[in-house]
C-alpha cells in the first residue's frame, strides 16, 4: 500500500542545508497498525507530512497504492488527502461552536453530499469511533478531551479512507483517556483499517503491531511488537 524508498528531506537556509530525513526506506501494508516513534526533533513530523502528501521529499520515491506521489499534480495530491487519508491531530482541530454532527459532516458538505446521506455516514463513523449518541448534538467545546478526539477520529473516517494517520493523538490527554482513544484505534485496526500513529511515547507505540523508530532523521529500528495473549 505505502512504500518509501531512500527518502531524504533537506531544508536550505542561506548556504546551510539541514537534512530532516536521511535515506529512509520502509513499507506499510494494508491493514497494518504501525507506530512511528521518535523524540522531539527526530524528523517524525516531517516524515508524517510526506506520508500524508502534505510535503514532498527532496530525494527518493514514495509510492501510495502504486502511484509515484512525486509525479502527481497539486490537485491530485489534494484528492489523495481528501479520499485516501484520514488525519487525526493532537489538538483535535474541531469547530468549537459547532455540534458534533456538524464537525463530522463538514467534509461532506464541501463535497456536496446530500444532508440525509451526510447524517447517516456521520452517525456510522461516530459509532465506529465509540462516541455515545447522547453527545451528537453537543457543541464540541462542551466535550471532554477524549470525546473531542473521538469526534476527530469520526471525522477522519467520514470518507472511508484507506489510511488513518494520527499525529500524537493522545498528547493532550491524560493517561486514562489516552488509553480509551488507543482502544478506539485498536478496534478500527481489528476491523481492517490501516493505522499509522506518530508518537514520542513508548507506551503508545507499544499498542501498535509494529514500531518504526526514528532518530536524527534516520530509521534506526523497525520491529514487530510482541503482544501478550495474541
Amino acid at each position: 500500500m505505502l512504500e518509501l524508498k531512500n527518502i531524504t528531506k533537506n531544508y536550505t537556509s542561506g548556504k546551510e542545508i539541514t537534512s530532516a530525513i536521511k535515506d529512509a526506506s520502509f513499507t506499510i501494508h494494508k491493514g497494518e497498525f504501525v507506530a512511528i516513534m521518535g523524540p522531539s526533533g527526530s524528523g517524525k513530523s516531517t516524515l508524517m507530512h510526506i506520508i500524508g502528501c502534505l510535503d514532498t521529499p527532496t530525494l527518493g520515491q514514495y509510492h501510495l497504492d502504486g502511484q509515484d506521489v512525486a509525479k502527481l499534480s497539486t490537485s491530485e495530491l489534494a484528492a489523495i488527502r481528501r479520499n485516501k487519508i484520514g488525519f487525526v491531530f493532537q489538538s483535535f482541530h474541531l469547530l468549537p461552536r459547532a455540534t458534533v454532527l456538524r464537525n463530522v459532516t463538514l467534509p461532506l458538505v464541501y463535497l456536496g453530499v446530500k444532508r440525509e446521506e451526510r447524517l447517516r455516514r456521520a452517525k456510522e463513523t461516530l459509532v465506529a469511533a465509540g462516541l455515545d449518541e447522547s453527545h451528537y448534538e453537543h457543541l464540541s467545546n462542551q466535550l471532554s478531551g477524549g470525546q473531542m478526539q473521538r469526534v476527530a477520529i469520526a471525522r477522519a473516517l467520514i470518507n472511508n479512507p484507506a489510511i488513518i494517520l494520527a499525529d500524537e493523538p493522545t498528547g493532550n490527554l491524560d493517561s486514562k483517556t489516552g488509553k480509551l482513544v488507543l482502544d478506539t484505534f485498536e478496534r478500527l485496526h481489528q476491523q481492517g483499517r490501516t493505522i499509522i500513529i506518530i508518537t514520542h511515547e513508548p507506551t503508545v507505540a507499544a499498542r501498535a503491531e509494529r514500531t518504526i523508530l526514528i532518530r536524527d532523521g534516520e530509521i534506526i529500528e523497525d520491529q514487530s511488537n510482541c503482544k501478550l495473549n495474541s
